[in-house]
């Protein structure tokens, strides 16, 4: 003979089998609720993009599509996903801002910048060295000549000669052909 379920007995069926397949909390994760699907137990996105992230994934998905970060995070040992989804991410991020250069413009930018901050330390060790060399033919003439004391400044504020400082010339460099980043 049939026998009709109440809705009593198919809630506590259900409670049961959601208590022994979902051992995580009961929201979705975040790529399962853009995709609109059911987040399953075992969901390989659940651990990468939490249910509170939900722009992190919408920006991967945007970029590589969710079939894509799948198979990527298929290929790649279970210990280096995270790491993974966090290149994803970042990668994700750039593309969108930058969509022409992506990563190779935010990597020229950073190499741009430190061409020139390569260019200011060279600037700033002339400028130190002309003043040590100052410093030291004060120094030596003072302790010859005692009763001749030069008053004029230790520090002459001048460029360094022109040989060291125009040899190097960042401007020359492709870099500034690529993104509009600017790093701090």
């Amino acid at each position: 003979m049939w026998r009709s379920n109440t809705a009593v007995e198919c809630k506590a069926k259900r409670g049961i089998m959601k208590g022994h397949q979902e051992p995580r909390s009961s929201s979705s994760c975040a790529a399962c609720k853009f995709l609109k699907r059911r987040c399953i137990p075992n969901c390989q996105f659940a651990p990468y993009f939490r249910s509170d992230e939900p722009k992190k994934f919408a920006k991967v998905h945007k970029v590589f599509g969710a079939s894509n970060v799948s198979k990527i995070l298929n290929e790649v040992a279970e210990e280096q996903r995270e790491e993974t989804v966090n290149s994803l991410v970042y990668e994700a991020e750039v593309r969108l801002q930058d969509p022409v250069y992506g990563c190779i413009g935010a990597i020229a930018s950073l190499q741009h910048k430190m061409v020139e901050l390569q260019h200011d330390l060279m600037l700033a060790r002339a400028r130190l060295a002309c003043y040590a060399d100052q410093q030291q033919r004060h120094d030596s003439e003072s302790f010859f000549d005692i009763d001749h004391v030069n008053m004029a400044p230790l520090v002459d504020i001048q460029e360094p000669s022109a040989g060291v400082v125009d040899a190097f010339d960042y401007n020359a460099l492709p870099f500034d052909q690529f993104s509009p980043f600017q790093f701090p």
